[in-house]
């Protein structure tokens, strides 16, 4: 990473060219959405009433939500508390829905409450084990919509436009946040020690800074989260190397990858249901 400081402050400064001005933000989420929502029609049948609405936010300590209304719709939240990312935009519009949550919900809704009658999934216990499966699809359903390099080629000739963003330096960018992922288990064991009271929260935050390269404001934002959902932290990095592996083991066919995370999102699944 160029400019002065310690690793964390110079990847914040470089990550800082990657924002997406509050002015565009609109823009380059409908533009992200619709994208993956094509790109999951492509391969999975949704209901055709299905819709959603999208609305920003503040004061809260994720960047996205997505609250299942029933019937097909869904309400999607981007929090804006701090700066959005570029890469945040199809991160999001994937994971909160499509092939993420709000895909997860409308296939449980059609396959289990309207196709079986099982009026038990119409409830969704958020403190459960089909989170860690909700959240790892959520993760994992990014990659699958976009494969190899097609991400970055859609950013670069979509998004970085509507964003007003030089793509120059998209690669390095997209090959910092590859390395940033590998260390997604500091965040893990941050949480371990935070709450089972080992480390306090201004301790916390540093370990975030240091082994996370985090800024201060996000490694903040990241101890606000383990505050109000605590060990549900897993259920993104463990949920999705997991759900990965069930998905590709022994297929290397993308469209078999897509039939079998369809099978598991309208299947009343669980973790073990994926060793």
């Amino acid at each position: 990473m160029p400019g002065d400081g310690n690793p964390p402050q110079r990847v914040e400064a470089f990550r800082s060219g990657f924002e997406i001005p509050p002015d565009r933000l609109a823009a380059v989420f409908d533009a992200s959405i619709a994208e993956c929502r094509k790109r999951t029609l492509e391969h999975i049948r949704l209901p055709e009433n299905e819709t959603f609405t999208l609305e920003y936010v503040t004061d809260k300590p994720w960047s996205g939500y997505n609250w299942y209304q029933g019937n097909g719709k869904s309400l999607i939240q981007i929090n804006t508390d701090l700066p959005t990312y570029i890469s945040r935009a199809v991160d999001l519009g994937c994971h909160e829905g499509y092939p993420g949550h709000h895909t997860l919900n409308a296939l449980l809704e059609k396959n289990l409450v309207i196709g079986k009658g099982w009026a038990e999934y119409s409830l969704y216990p958020l403190f459960s084990a089909a989170s860690l499966i909700a959240e790892g699809s959520g993760n994992y359903g990014i990659d699958l919509a976009f494969p190899g390099d097609e991400r970055v080629r859609f950013e670069k000739s979509v998004l970085f436009p509507l964003a007003g963003l030089d793509p120059a330096e998209a690669d390095r960018y997209y090959a910092l946040l590859a390395l940033l992922d590998k260390l997604s288990y500091a965040g893990n064991e941050a949480a371990r020690d935070y709450l089972n009271g080992n480390i306090d929260r201004q301790q916390a935050i540093q370990w975030l800074i240091n082994y996370a390269l985090a800024s201060p404001e996000r490694a903040k934002q990241r101890i606000r989260f383990f505050d109000t959902y605590r060990s549900y932290v897993i259920n993104y990095n463990l949920g999705k190397d997991m759900v990965r592996e069930y998905v590709e083991r022994d297929s290397n066919d993308q469209n078999q990858r897509w039939q079998r995370f369809e099978q598991m999102l309208s299947s009343p699944m669980l973790p073990a249901d994926l060793q």
